[in-house]
């Protein structure tokens, strides 16, 4: 057993090397791509296509890294839950007959679950990835959906302690609580763990508290546009507005940074 609530790796521990983590995506590798132990927004409506491109990234971790996932679903409707887990069984993503072969770990909090087991489940999805990162020295994807829900849950237990609320009405622990769970998420000398997190954003206000201290952690963002995927294009990655601080020729090489800048 290990404990959920646990400081960050030390800075001798860390690795400093600036590395692209591949997906095998194409629009995601050229135009914005991850880095490895880093942190990614994914943004998107209802029916845009989340499912399909975690899905993709899991199958592709697996085949090409020889990497494990682990999805916290953090507040998230139990029946999107229900069809990921059918999904993935039918993909063979998740192997029933022999879990060894499975190559996700799903871990639940839904959003019927008083707010301390919703506050604590996205600790628990990235306590495992650490273990997966640790001990079995892999390179793991950490997804949350949603990383909104996680403040939104600390908000409910900070007013049931009886806080002081903050703006908006948010927790005044809001930074510290989410520096808490991002800055654990990170690469070490052991492996690396690269989170995908899906950012819910209340009334479409980027000036929330909650998407704002959640944007100050993001190395890159992948923004899914609707109008791409009513044409069918999957996956729907609109090429102007996502972005990602490791397209740089320094990092990425001067062809592939000018390729990018033409596109």
């Amino acid at each position: 057993t290990s404990p959920i609530h646990k400081s960050s790796p030390a800075f001798i521990q860390l690795d400093t090397k600036l590395s692209i983590f591949e997906t095998g995506i194409k629009v995601v590798d050229l135009l914005a791509p991850y880095r490895r132990g880093g942190k990614i927004g994914l943004f998107g409506g209802a029916g845009v296509g989340k499912t399909v491109l975690i899905m993709e990234l899991i199958n592709n971790i697996a085949k090409a890294h020889g990497g494990v996932s682990v999805f916290g679903g953090v507040g998230e409707r139990t029946r999107e839950g229900n069809d990921l887990y059918m999904e993935m069984k039918e993909s063979g993503v998740i192997n029933e007959q022999n879990l060894a072969e499975s190559k996700v770990a799903l871990v639940y909090g839904q959003m019927n679950e008083p707010p301390g087991a919703r506050m604590r489940v996205g600790l628990t999805a990235l306590t495992m990835a650490e273990y997966f990162r640790d001990v079995n020295e892999q390179d793991v994807l950490l997804f949350i959906d949603n990383i909104f829900r996680f403040v939104q849950a600390g908000s409910e237990v900070s007013a049931l302690l009886g806080r002081m609320p903050s703006a908006v009405g948010y927790q005044p622990t809001l930074s510290t609580e989410m520096g808490s769970l991002q800055e654990r998420i990170t690469s070490t000398k052991e492996g690396s763990i690269t989170s995908i997190q899906a950012v819910y954003v209340p009334a479409d206000d980027l000036t929330d508290p909650a998407p704002a201290t959640t944007f100050a952690h993001l190395d890159a963002t992948t923004v899914l546009s609707r109008g791409l995927a009513a044409k069918g294009i999957y996956p729907a990655v609109d090429p102007l507005d996502s972005t990602s601080t490791m397209l740089q020729p320094r990092i990425v090489g001067e062809e592939h940074y000018e390729t990018a800048q033409r596109v």
